[in-house]
């Protein structure tokens, strides 16, 4: 006996899977395309009003604003894109900063024993928040609120405590110095120009997490854990391994930033990166990182943070009062962000979606 088997119906406007998209349509698809239109549009609103603006020197100094932002806001895009925020993140990197100053100054101990206690601290507080994240079944947000309040106090709290003041002593004597203001801190010329270490760091995680999300398995896991967690955990995706690695990889980033700014500066004040957290998430969401998870890109992140650069230091070439600074930056992120939704939303229309 012979089973027949029915021939399925194709749907009425054909299958979804086999529907072709126009190259337009695919391009604006792309989660970075608005805001890649709206810093296009930055760039030349600054050019026309300041001459200075085009300037190599000033583009280096621009690059070098982006990179300090840019850097964490690859390691929160991927968060968010697995669906999660982490706001102890401005705060985090100061505590890297000040582990690795306060036990090379304590201890008196080469200043590469400090660095090296400070990757395992901001690796050690990156698993915390991703453990408890899944242990508890808590928001992101309580989580990394509380987290936030607690390494604010302690990183005022231990200064004090060790220094008698409420920053650290200049570490610029200590054994390694020299070596590390080389790795995290130092200039390097090209075509003349003299351009911060910290934008090619910020370049080689932006090519990094392109890459593991575009090519690799875990990419996939990440794009799966922000879109539905139930439902990756249904096809087999270990959900909670990829939300703590990407609470792991913004303690990563937080790391080359707070090297970069303790061999910078010398010294770290204890009550700073408050409030920075918002500038990496803004960055991403300009970028077209979906609050919402399992949307965005790292490029796109980069392009956010390289639009926050240009404002910061665009009002300053523009010679316009910088008393309307943080105005201007909140008017301009917002409408970079309305924008980016609105090429997606006409794209989406386009193609039929």
């Amino acid at each position: 006996m012979t089973r027949q088997h029915s021939i399925p119906q194709t749907a009425p406007g054909g299958d979804e899977r086999l529907r072709t998209r126009s190259l337009p349509a695919r391009l604006f698809l792309r989660p970075e395309i608005g805001a890649l239109a709206a810093a296009i549009v930055l760039f030349l609103v600054f050019a026309s009003v300041s001459p200075v603006f085009t300037t190599g020197d000033a583009q280096a100094t621009i690059l070098y604003g982006a990179s300090t932002v840019g850097i964490m806001a690859v390691g929160v895009s991927l968060l968010m894109i697995g669906g999660e925020v982490d706001l102890s993140a401005g705060v985090a990197v100061i505590s890297s900063a000040l582990t690795a100053a306060l036990i090379a100054y304590w201890f008196g101990s080469n200043i590469w024993v400090g660095v090296g206690l400070a990757l395992v601290f901001s690796l050690a507080m990156g698993f915390i928040n991703g453990w408890l994240l899944t242990k508890t079944r808590l928001s992101s947000f309580i989580v990394t609120l509380a987290t936030f309040f607690m390494l604010a106090g302690l990183n005022l709290g231990l200064t004090r405590a060790l220094t008698g003041g409420v920053a650290t002593p200049s570490v610029q004597d200590a054994a390694g110095f020299e070596l590390g203001r080389a790795i995290f801190a130092s200039d390097i010329p090209v075509f003349g120009l003299s351009i911060k270490i910290t934008v090619f760091y910020w370049i080689g995680l932006v090519l990094t997490a392109t890459w593991i999300l575009r090519r690799t398995r875990v990419g996939n896991w990440i794009f799966a854990s922000g879109g539905g967690a139930e439902a990756a955990r249904a096809v087999g995706v270990p959900v909670v391994k990829t939300k703590i690695g990407l609470y792991m990889g913004v303690g990563f980033c937080a790391w080359i930033l707070a090297m970069h700014l303790l061999f910078a500066f010398k010294t770290v004040q204890s009550g700073e990166g408050i409030g920075n957290e918002f500038l990496y998430i803004i960055a991403a969401v300009v970028g077209g990182c979906l609050m919402t998870g399992g949307y965005g890109s790292a490029i796109g992140a980069a392009i956010g943070a390289l639009i926050y650069g240009m404002a910061l230091k665009g009002v300053v070439y523009a010679e316009w009062s910088p008393d309307w600074l943080k105005f201007f930056l909140g008017a301009m992120l917002l409408g970079a962000t309305v924008f980016n939704i609105y090429v997606q939303r006409r794209a989406a229309r386009g193609s039929g979606k």
